[in-house]
């Protein structure tokens, strides 16, 4: 049996990690096709059904301007998680970069990039990330408009805010595989340290990134959603679910469903991503095989 069989057979023992993935294949499911079977249009004014219940009519029932959520939960779905998974890739590639040229090479390069990761470790996180939005956001809408603008922003403010911890384990991983009776051999028969790096050491930590990855998503919707619930994300016309959350802000006692169902997409897809990342981190761990 392959490691890759015996990964998967620990993985489908993890209850929790499997519930976690159903739960995750559904959001995902429902996101994807949801708004091609749902088809009221998410901005549709209708001051008649201002904050409505829930009702047959309207599932999550409407917000204050009479818009349907489940229409906007589903449609805002797609933007979250599009933003979670870019950021993600973001943090992921550069954090596996640094901390496999420091973790490779050593020496001064090492001390240099890890001096660096330890400064931004030591910002303040969400200050600089509002202050970064908001001194660039008029200037990224002005070249690339309001809706991609902003999503480039957030997304390569909300990576480049969350590789540090992503190089610190690749570089940890690299200076214990580095020493390791196999890549000795490799390096004494004459092997490049490309070949070394892609080859020999960067397989070995691919279960560790990918872990990181999963746990890099639910921080990225948290991070979008705490953005846009300061009014420092996407424009009101574009429903991502921390923006529902904005905007039902002031209607917690008089419609607390405009809060409940964004709410609880984020704390569902959040909460799955970690079950999984759990899952994935016992699945792959040697010290269990």
């Amino acid at each position: 049996m392959t490691n890759n069989q015996q990964a998967w057979r620990r993985f489908r023992r993890d209850g929790m990690a499997i519930l976690g993935g159903a739960i995750l294949l559904i959001i995902i499911v429902a996101v994807a096709i949801g708004p091609s079977i749902y088809r009221l249009p998410i901005d549709r004014i209708d001051f008649g059904q201002s904050s409505a219940p829930p009702s047959w009519e309207h599932p999550f029932g409407t917000n204050d301007l009479g818009q349907d959520i489940l229409a906007r939960v589903l449609f805002g779905g797609r933007i979250s998680l599009m933003v979670a998974l870019a950021a993600m890739f973001v943090a992921i590639f550069l954090g596996t970069f640094i901390g496999a040229i420091s973790g490779f090479y050593g020496g001064a390069i090492d001390a240099v990039l890890m001096r660096l990761t330890d400064l931004f470790l030591s910002l303040p996180q969400l200050p600089l990330l509002l202050l970064v939005v908001y001194l660039f956001r008029d200037t990224v809408r002005a070249i690339a408009g309001p809706e991609v603008g902003i999503f480039v922003l957030v997304v390569f403010v909300i990576g480049g805010l969350n590789w540090m911890s992503v190089a610190r384990l690749v570089r940890a991983n690299f200076l214990k595989f580095r020493e390791m009776e196999f890549v000795m051999a490799a390096t004494a028969i004459g092997a490049s340290q490309r070949r070394l790096i892609w080859i020999h050491i960067f397989p070995n930590i691919l279960g560790v990134i990918i872990i990181a990855a999963t746990l890099s998503v639910g921080n990225a919707i948290i991070t979008e959603s705490t953005l846009s619930f300061l009014g420092l994300g996407f424009p009101p016309d574009v429903p991502t679910w921390g923006r529902m959350l904005y905007d039902a802000q002031n209607y917690l006692t008089s419609a607390p469903h405009m809060a409940l169902f964004p709410g609880l997409a984020i704390f569902l897809t959040v909460l799955s991503i970690n079950y999984i990342g759990d899952g994935l981190r016992d699945a792959l761990d040697p010290k269990t095989r």
